[in-house]
């Protein structure tokens, strides 16, 4: 099977089978990257923030990088069609019988049980994510003693707070960790 060819069926089962946007299908990509050898977790966190960064849909992006990275632009184009192309086919027809059937129990129930999935697939996402951050080389006592570790939980720390208490504009909070960043890495606080 080409590569172009692998890369569209493997994003369009992504967006077909994946509820919750971006987020919840951190899962499914780590899992089918790392599946077919495309890049390393250290290689996902790191776009996984970039993506985030960049204007435009997390989930889109972050299809349009992995195709890029593995079949050139036509990767690049294909991927993000495969990913895009189920759920615009799926809310064109939700939007049809949604007004019809929203009233009924069974799609009351669906709804409940796919907010609950989502939010148990984004909690995976965080502690996954999360890991590799902080916990990179395993669970290490030297973890604890590196700069690295605590400028890191600093700056999620802040930005949590600032997310849900100052209600502070997420851009401008990416935006100062980026900065934090560069200059704790230019000071030769921490190491990449």
């Amino acid at each position: 099977m080409s590569i172009f060819l692998l890369l569209f069926l493997e994003f369009f089962k992504m967006g077909a089978l994946t509820f919750g946007g971006g987020y919840a299908m951190i899962p499914f990509i780590e899992e089918t990257v790392l599946r077919h050898g495309w890049m390393t977790t250290r290689e996902l966190v790191d776009f996984i923030a970039v993506s985030e960064s960049t204007p435009g849909a997390f989930a889109v992006n972050i299809s349009t990088y992995i195709g890029s990275e593995v079949g050139g632009f036509p990767g690049a184009v294909l991927s993000t069609l495969g990913l895009v192309l189920p759920p615009f086919i799926i809310i064109i027809l939700i939007a049809k019988v949604y007004e019809k059937f929203k009233q009924s129990t069974i799609v009351q129930g669906a709804m409940l049980g796919l907010k609950s999935t989502v939010v148990g697939l984004i909690a995976a996402t965080v502690m996954s994510v999360g890991l590799e951050v902080f916990f990179s080389g395993g669970i290490k006592t030297e973890t604890f003693l590196s700069a690295n570790f605590y400028v890191s939980l600093g700056i999620f720390a802040a930005a949590l707070f600032l997310l849900l208490y100052k209600k502070l504009n997420p851009i401008l909070i990416i935006v100062g960790s980026a900065v934090i960043g560069i200059i704790f890495g230019y000071t030769g606080v921490i190491s990449v």
